[in-house]
């Protein structure tokens, strides 16, 4: 999603930050082009104007700061431009509200509603620790009752049980009071849709409004809607009335014009986003980071979020311990892909990293997409757990085995072990056996301190202080110990400085630039 945007604004505010001054005319030019590329990704065309007008009017009219480059400042100002038309602050589903809180969910069929509202059950349940019960109000379309109740046995959240011949409004009636009669916390109510808005579904939806009272009515949408989400949002904010929208679908392929043109229209918060087909495949939305990731930017705080939900501190303890000890096997490699897999994949990595957009040509020519991880933890999948402790003892019949029960060549097969013996040699240089032979210990020894890397005693300390001249960091520059400027050429290492200088030994099984993905660089 915002891949084509992406793009063409990079390229247009690429052009402005290589230029020292910019003209009025210059901003203006840059500002049409932005309009275009806005109307390409399918942006409501009001919307387009507000925004271009609101940024150039900032943008002409701006003082330069002096340390800022002109076409930098334009840049920040699309940046602002992209929040506040985005909707400024983040917003989640608001749980400020007497038990059972009642939340609605209408939208058009075949946008995602009954699997989103699982998507949300969950959420509420595992996050938030609220007990949640969902209920189908879904009449009309064959079995949709039944498809809800399988995807909360799957989620684990309690559905109401199906009465044949009630109405959609009965049905509302009967939840909020099971509800409140059981002690749930959340009641979802999972509305039913049409193929296109017509007056039978407005007068449903409003008459379910009407009985449940929901505190929160979530329009859920197809982040791959044309120019036709405006007309959606619009008609069932005027007519339901919305708190707020749920986009599903923002891992398509889609121009992403319905995400900036429902928030502008309807003036209602984007609370959330469903980025996958799994019922844990749903985030916040937040403005700031969309912007970032639109304008090229990246997301490394979204990523660091979704590393912690994924991987387990109790693996990543154990895998420390054994880096340490300079230990790295097969099965570790495996446990390695897993977690990306988990962070979903190359491919999802890649996209909230800065500046990757611009290298998305080299990127596919490395063949680093997500069948490439899959690739690899099949061809260790079909190694038995002797070859995998010990990869030494992989020869060519053992490999040819290997490759014909992972659906590769031979070739791939010794790729993959070329990859793990190099990163192999690198933790046993990081830590080595006892931490005594890797670098990390031949710094504790330079340092006058013990092999096993304990923390320092005072006497140890005070040794330190004498092989370094003064005393530790500690006070303010200029303090004894502490120069406030280091003097000329202290830093410089001679060339043939063991290992990084020019003409020195480069160190073992990285000569000529390491890369984990295909070894060594040509």
């Amino acid at each position: 999603m915002f891949e084509s945007l992406s793009e063409k604004l990079s390229g247009i505010l690429d052009k402005l930050t290589g230029r020292g001054a910019l003209s009025e005319e210059d901003v203006n030019a840059a500002m049409r082009e932005v309009r275009r590329a806005l109307l390409e990704a399918d942006v409501a065309l009001e919307v387009v104007r507000s925004f271009v007008d609101r940024a150039r009017t900032k943008a002409v009219g701006a003082a330069v700061v002096k340390s800022v480059k002109p076409g930098q400042l334009v840049v920040k100002i699309v940046h602002d431009a992209l929040i506040e038309t985005l909707g400024g602050e983040s917003q989640t589903i608001d749980l400020n509200a007497p038990a059972p809180v009642a939340i609605m969910l209408v939208g058009l069929q075949g946008a995602g509603k009954t699997t989103t509202a699982a998507k949300i059950a969950k959420r509420l349940a595992e996050r938030d620790r609220r007990k949640v019960l969902m209920a189908s109000l879904d009449v009309k379309r064959p079995a949709a009752q039944e498809q809800l109740a399988v995807l909360g046995s799957q989620v684990g959240v309690d559905t109401l049980p199906i009465i044949p011949g009630q109405d959609p409004v009965d049905i509302a009636k009967r939840a909020e009071s099971a509800a409140r009669l059981q002690g749930y916390d959340v009641v979802l109510l999972d509305t039913a849709g049409r193929t296109h808005i017509d007056e039978p579904l407005m007068t449903e939806m409003v008459e379910i409004r009407d009985a449940a009272r929901p505190h929160e009515v979530l329009l859920v949408a197809d982040a791959l809607t044309g120019q036709d989400a405006v007309n959606l949002a619009r008609e069932f904010n005027q007519r339901v009335g919305l708190t707020g929208i749920v986009l599903t679908r923002m891992d398509g392929d889609g121009r992403g014009g319905a995400a900036l043109s429902m928030r502008a229209i309807t003036g209602k918060p984007i609370k959330l986003l469903g980025v996958g087909e799994k019922m844990d495949a749903i985030e916040d939305f937040h403005p700031a980071r969309l912007a970032d990731r639109i304008l090229g930017m990246g997301d490394i705080v979204s990523l660091v979020e979704k590393a912690a939900q994924s991987i387990d501190a109790a693996q990543a303890a154990k895998m420390a311990e054994k880096m340490r000890k300079g230990v790295f096997d097969l099965n570790d490699l495996s446990e390695q892909l897993a977690q990306i897999e988990k962070l979903g994949g190359m491919g999802g990595i890649m996209g909230m990293l800065p500046g990757v957009a611009k290298i998305k040509d080299q990127l596919a020519s490395a063949n680093l997409d997500d069948k490439f991880v899959k690739r690899q933890r099949a061809i260790i999948s079909s190694m038995t757990p002797l070859e995998r402790r010990n990869p030494d003892i992989l020869k060519a019949s053992r490999k040819k085995r290997i490759a014909a029960g992972s659906g590769v060549n031979v070739e791939q097969v010794n790729r993959l072990l070329k990859q793990h013996r190099q990163m192999a040699d690198m933790m046993k240089m990081m830590g080595g056996a006892g931490a005594k032979r890797g670098m990390v210990g031949k710094l504790g020894q330079m340092m006058g301190m013990g092999g096993g890397m304990q923390m320092p005693t005072p006497e140890q300390i005070e040794e330190l202080q004498k092989k370094v001249g003064g005393a530790l960091p500690g006070g303010p520059p200029g303090a004894p110990g502490i120069p406030s400027a280091p003097p000329p050429g202290a830093f410089n290492l001679p060339p043939q400085f063991p290992g990084l200088g020019s003409s020195g030994p480069k160190l073992p099984g990285l000569g000529g630039g390491f890369n984990p993905f295909g070894g060594r660089k040509k």
